[in-house]
């Protein structure tokens, strides 16, 4: 099926899942417009559409809305109970100041308000032991509306406590826990969205994958490039509930093949390298009474890459690594404050050296959230960063 093909079903599902809960009777251009889609996509036939329309204008006139929402509901059978659609939009304003440290560069300020994340998802529930996960996600001027996820999951349900996820996915290498606003350096070194195949084990304490992909980095001089050659492995442990009263804790390590493949890097290296360098990960995440909030994270390159394999190396071999440390308080239901300090090593221009900041967040309304925070940057080569983002959020 073509990427159009499952944007179409996406919207075309949410879209009922949308009217089915509305309170409108009358056949709106949103319904009409569901109904055409619905024939043209060979769903239901052109008399059940001209059915359903006549059906829906009665119930408009009489004000049968249970009929109404039991006919349109009629039409998916009964995938409407299956499908778990979800959706984020996130409005940013940000405010930028860099400060060059080479006296012959100009220090530049800039200031931008940007669509920044729009998000839809569905998960839908196949059948007994099979699932599916379909995510489409827009970033203004990173990303265009596209498929980010579609995994199909098989697992062992009440049989055995095994799991297999195949298709495009963020595969388990780190964790990028964050209150703030803007991604963890540790995300922005290693996080990496593929396809993969990826298999594991699940129970309340501890969760163990192995995956497989081919990834788009490659060795020099290893003849043909295109294999399934990329290889992770991943240990999560989780304290269950209530084992130690009002304390959560999960910890876990994983390791990656080619580090390269993350989505960063393999934008920042060249075609080929000459070795596979293999990645490390590390973390913890903790919260007291559910109002107290720590984590810690590493995340990095085993070995060294070779001088000028990576954009911002300076010619010089480097091993790229980024560590971050957050603390987080919920001072009221709705009001919360978070600080952190992260840093990197051999990252050039590309991440900075030391970083520090705080965030503060609100809950407006249900599912509505407001957010400021301000982030000081210093880099290898001593040039400095204020950044202040402020980001309005819905989630639902």
């Amino acid at each position: 099926m073509s990427k159009q093909n499952f944007i179409v079903i996406g919207i075309t599902l949410f879209l009922a899942l949308f009217i089915i809960n509305s309170n409108a009777f009358a056949i709106s251009p949103e319904t009409e417009q569901l109904l055409k889609l619905l024939e043209k996509k060979n769903i239901i036939t052109d008399k059940e559409a001209a059915d359903m329309r006549q059906e829906m204008e009665f119930s408009s006139q009489t004000g049968d809305k249970e009929a109404y929402e039991t006919k349109l509901a009629g039409l998916l059978g009964n995938w409407a109970d299956k499908i778990h659609p979800s959706a984020c939009i996130e409005v940013e304003a940000s405010y930028e100041d860099n400060n060059f440290h080479d006296p012959s560069v100009r220090d530049t300020d800039t200031s931008d308000l940007v669509l920044a994340t729009v998000e839809i998802g569905f998960d839908v529930d196949i059948a007994k032991h099979v699932k599916a996960s379909l995510f489409f996600l827009y970033e203004e001027a990173d990303t265009e509306f596209d498929v980010d996820q579609g995994i199909i999951t098989i697992d062992g349900a009440d049989v055995v406590p095994l799991h297999v996820d195949l298709g495009k996915m963020y595969v388990p290498f780190g964790r990028f826990e964050s209150h703030f606003i803007r991604d963890p350096l540790t995300l922005e070194l290693g996080e990496t969205n593929e396809s993969a195949a990826v298999g594991g084990f699940r129970n309340d304490w501890l969760e163990l994958s192995l995956g497989v992909f081919n990834g788009d980095v490659d060795e020099t001089g290893k003849g043909s490039s295109n294999h399934i050659d990329d290889y992770l492995a991943s240990a999560v442990f989780t304290l269950p509930e209530k084992t130690v009263p009002n304390l959560d804790l999960t910890a876990g390590i994983s390791g990656i093949s080619n580090i390269a493949d993350s989505d960063a890097l393999q934008e920042e290296a060249t075609a080929t390298i000459k070795n596979h360098i293999g990645g490390f990960n590390t973390f913890i995440v903790a919260s007291l009474l559910d109002k107290y909030f720590f984590n810690a994270e590493y995340l990095g390159a085993i070995d060294d890459f070779e001088a000028n394999e990576l954009s911002f190396d300076g010619g010089k071999s480097y091993r790229p690594e980024a560590w971050t440390i957050e603390l987080a308080c919920g001072v009221t239901d709705s009001l919360n404050l978070a600080v952190c300090y992260e840093g990197s090593n051999d990252c050039g221009d590309f991440l900075p050296k030391k970083q520090f900041g705080g965030v503060v967040s609100y809950d407006l309304f249900e599912n509505t959230s407001v957010a400021l925070e301000y982030l000081y940057g210093k880099f290898e080569n001593k040039d400095t960063r204020h950044l202040m983002t402020t980001q309005l959020a819905i989630e639902f």
